[in-house]
């Protein structure tokens, strides 16, 4: 009768959902999922976690119970809440003898628990010790946690008991052992080093399973270093080429694809060690061939195969062939109507363009239609698609196309990356430099201060330097349009401080140039610009300089120079100033106007900006400056590797280690002072004084610990200090003891029996004749098809722009690249079928204190003077500015104060 009312109380609890789960816990689960709201949720895991902390901590819980109050505390945890206070019962669970607890102890500390945390020393003597358990479930548990919990540090402490699962006779086992020694590599490639030939073995293991996942190591591996692995081309050609064949069991099938996971990285794997090796890749071809014939786009997971088999062609040495199959599959891509099936087209499209770029020419029209595509990932991917393909036939078109985009969207981080590509594009196939330099108008004008400073200096260089030829006339229109340009966006309201720099560097450098603007007009909206950002010192840095040059060029042509009021009040601004950068503009522009043409034109020369500048290295300037000085007695400079002896060396080291030692701090104890008279104190006053002869305390700089000497009662003593006997310092050095811490951080076997070939895996030919049959033909716009020619149009082969001395030549990612290295490899025989074959049998001082019961001593005797102790101590205040170049460059100023003592 016990045994009966036993089964029905169980039956009873499985019929609640789940066997040896309590009322209690289940009406938790369900008014989780119920709660309306996140405080009522969090009130409900608060108060379930003050039950579980009263409840935990009883004496004598049964394993049925505890196991119970670990998943709850996992069900806190998940919910965003702390349950560390449960955290040492999960881990007393893992010591149980029990599976079912020993596996639920596992389960909750791989969830609690980070590999760096303090429990999971207690963990490790247990993991050694299931990893040698004889019931194949323990291990696997154990292997689970191994890797979770498993850090750089205790790996040998694990790795040979997992090693040994390798050749363990479960095949569940040999795979999570694989997927240990993974995870290994991933935290210490150099501790599984030596266990390459292990996992080359396990490539031709029984199980398809332990097989599939030791590929993912040796893809680690291989992408690491390919040319140690090129003799197992044919070994992954063979795999691949048996499971495309169904010859694994029809559980590693998914959706009728023969284990497509599989196929997938053995794909991976080819396109890695058939990259620019013909040879490896002669021998890839067949089985990829037989890839894009035997699949088609019926399923998702067959349109994943036929990608990764695009991708494979795109890395290995070309084959007309496969390229004219990964177009057809490209095109079927397309033309569907799914999303996800047009952004793989478009992607796959992108790949195939670096090795054939006529293939973008068939697809014009499909591109069109994702470019205008109201989903905004796939027309991203579209203008990935066009920057790659461009060339300086469809430059413009496609430019224009970026920079509309970049406009309607929001997302600052995208429209940086768009701004980027705009002026990549530009720099490398703009038509003209007119051309380019509106193109730029318009990125900053939109893009804003996301456009990198370095493409506007580049704007900057190339109005200076022009068309890079003796054109003179061309020059100097182009410098006049772009003064007339951006005299027209300055009246925008607002604009981006690094083209608002742009701008005054050119009105500054080429404002008057042409004659066509006067000076007032140009100085006029330079003043209005430092007015209208006042709050921007860049720019109204950039503004004055401009000033400054516009003045200097007038003087130097002899013209009078009139200031604006405006520019008046603004100078005057500038010259109270609190930027001091902005202060030494103002002055220097006042002393650029009281100067004559002569000085003026030495000083700022015209269109001068592009000069080379001639350092002189040996300062030859200061030549006559040292000769006065050594007529006049000064010793002359002796170079270092002249002077004779290391001797000489070591004074003049130590002379400079003085006089820098003499001007900065000092942090040892002051010296005694010296009477300059005998003391006249008979020794018999010294009980009625209360004052005894007390040497100053020392403080070692090497040490901690204070040193005192001992105590003189010499009555002759000439030196006399208060009685400090029992009173309680107060100021000193403290005494520690510093604390470190170091933290450290193959032969083969035939088995598969179950091979057999399916027919109905081919596809009929009839079904891709016919699909574009069933598609309703639709009409293409005359506005599509302008939009073709100008994208697609004229020679498709890609063109650069003439280098110009001004371009810096980049090279871009679309660069057609067909030549290929041809590496030969070893010769390999071929294996058996590898899936039918078996196994072989400081610390720092502190600086001292002074005593500041020293003071008191010049109080006994007022003849004596302080001595050496107290010195002389004098503040320097350097201001440190450093002013605009006439090249219109612009530094941050900076103040030092450096006190000596």
């Amino acid at each position: 009768m016990e045994q009966l009312k036993t089964i029905g109380r169980e039956l009873a609890m499985g019929s609640q959902g789940v066997f040896y789960q309590s009322k209690e816990f289940l009406d938790l689960v369900k008014s989780i999922g119920e709660a309306r709201s996140k405080a009522e949720e969090d009130r409900i895991v608060l108060n379930e976690i003050e039950t579980l902390k009263r409840r935990i901590s009883e004496p004598d819980i049964p394993k049925r119970k505890m196991k119970e109050y670990i998943i709850r505390l996992v069900y806190v945890e998940m919910l965003g809440h702390d349950a560390s206070f449960g955290y040492i019962h999960a881990v007393k669970m893992t010591h149980d003898d029990s599976l079912i607890v020993k596996r639920t102890g596992y389960l909750a500390v791989t969830l609690f628990l980070n590999e760096d945390h303090d429990l999971i020393i207690l963990i490790v003597n247990t993991i050694q010790k299931d990893l040698k358990s004889d019931n194949y479930l323990v291990v696997c548990a154990a292997l689970s946690a191994v890797c979770k919990l498993i850090n750089e540090e205790t790996i040998p402490a694990v790795l040979p008991q997992v090693v040994e699962l390798l050749s363990h006779p479960k095949e569940v086992v040999r795979k999570k052992a694989i997927m240990a020694l993974h995870r290994f590599y991933h935290k210490s490639p150099s501790s599984v080093s030596h266990l390459v030939s292990n996992f080359r073995k396990r490539l031709s293991d029984n199980d398809p399973g332990v097989m599939g996942a030791t590929l993912c190591p040796l893809f680690d591996l291989i992408k690491n270093d390919v040319n140690s692995y090129k003799d197992l081309v044919i070994s992954f050609v063979s795999i691949l080429k048996q499971v495309a064949e169904r010859r694994l069991p029809k559980a590693y099938d998914c959706h009728q694809m023969p284990a497509p996971f599989i196929q997938i990285k053995l794909l991976k794997i080819l396109a890695l060690l058939g990259s620019g090796d013909k040879q490896a890749s002669e021998n890839m071809y067949t089985v990829v061939g037989d890839l894009f014939r035997k699949y088609d786009s019926s399923s998702n997971i067959g349109n994943a195969v036929l990608y990764e088999c695009i991708c494979c062609v795109s890395s290995i040495y070309p084959n007309p062939k496969l390229l004219e199959s990964a177009a057809d599959v490209i095109s079927r891509f397309l033309k569907s109507d799914s999303h996800n099936l047009k952004y793989m087209g478009i992607d796959a499209l992108g790949r195939l363009i670096k090795i054939s770029p006529e293939i973008a020419e068939q697809h014009q029209v499909a591109v069109i239609d994702c470019l205008e595509d109201p989903d905004d990932t796939l027309k991203r991917k579209t203008f990935e698609l066009l920057y790659k393909m461009t060339k300086s036939t469809n430059v413009e078109v496609i430019v224009d196309r970026m920079i509309d985009y970049m406009i309607s969207i929001n997302d600052n981080h995208y429209k940086t990356e768009i701004a980027s590509r705009c002026v990549e594009l530009a720099e490398q196939f703009a038509p003209s430099n007119q051309w380019f330099i509106l193109t730029m108008n318009k990125v900053f004008e939109h893009a804003g201060d996301l456009v990198n400073i370095k493409v506007a200096h580049n704007l900057m260089r190339l109005i200076a330097e022009g068309f890079g030829e003796d054109d003179e006339t061309a020059d100097s229109q182009l410098r006049s349009s772009a003064v007339e340009s951006y005299l027209h966006i300055l009246g925008e309201p607002k604009l981006p401080s690094v083209f608002l720099q742009v701008i005054c560097w050119v009105l500054g450098e080429y404002g008057t140039a042409g004659g066509k603007f006067s000076a007032s007009y140009i100085t006029g909206k330079l003043c209005d610009v430092a007015e209208a950002y006042s709050n921007d010192e860049t720019v109204k840095a950039y503004a004055v300089t401009a000033l400054m040059k516009i003045y200097a060029f007038e003087i130097a042509a002899g013209r009078k120079v009139d200031m604006l009021p405006e520019c008046q009040s603004l100078m005057g601004d500038l010259l109270a100033s609190h930027s001091t950068d902005l202060q030494q503009r103002a002055y220097e522009l006042q002393a650029v106007i009281g100067l004559d043409a002569l000085a003026v034109e030495s000083i700022m020369p015209s269109d001068a900006s592009c000069e080379d500048i001639e350092v002189d290295k040996g300062l030859s300037f200061l030549n006559g400056y040292i000769q006065e000085s050594i007529e006049k007695g000064a010793q002359p400079y002796i170079p270092e590797s002249e002077r004779s002896g290391m001797l000489n060396i070591g004074n003049f080291r130590n002379q400079e280690h003085h006089e820098v030692s003499s001007h900065s701090l000092r942090f040892e104890a002051y010296e005694l002072p010296k009477p300059t008279m005998q003391s006249r104190i008979p020794s018999g006053s010294l009980a009625t004084t209360d004052l005894i002869p007390v040497p100053d305390p020392v403080y070692p700089r090497e040490s901690y610990q204070t040193a005192i000497p001992s105590v003189s009662s010499d009555a002759g003593s000439s030196e006399l200090k208060l009685r400090l006997d029992g009173v309680q310092k107060k100021w000193g050095r403290p005494t520690f003891s510093p604390a470190t811490s170091t933290s450290n951080s193959t032969s083969h076997k035939t088995v598969n029996g179950n091979t057999q070939v399916d027919g109905a895996s081919t596809v009929n030919s009839r079904t891709r004749e016919t699909y574009n049959s069933r598609k309703p033909q639709v009409e293409i716009s005359p506005e599509k098809q302008r939009l073709a020619a100008s994208l697609f149009g004229g020679s498709s082969k890609t063109e650069k722009r003439p280098a110009v001395s001004h371009k810096n030549s980049k090279a871009s990612s679309h660069i057609v690249e067909k030549s290929h290295v041809e590496v030969a490899s070893d010769v390999v025989q071929q294996p058996p079928d590898l899936l039918d074959l078996g196994e072989p049998t400081g610390t720092s001082t502190a600086p001292p204190s002074v005593d500041p019961f020293k003071q008191l001593e010049g109080l006994l005797d007022p003849t004596q003077v302080a001595s050496s102790g107290a010195s002389a101590r004098e503040s320097h205040d350097i201001l440190t500015m450093y002013a605009e170049t006439a090249a219109g460059k612009h530094h941050n100023d900076e103040s030092d104060l450096l006190s000596g003592l």
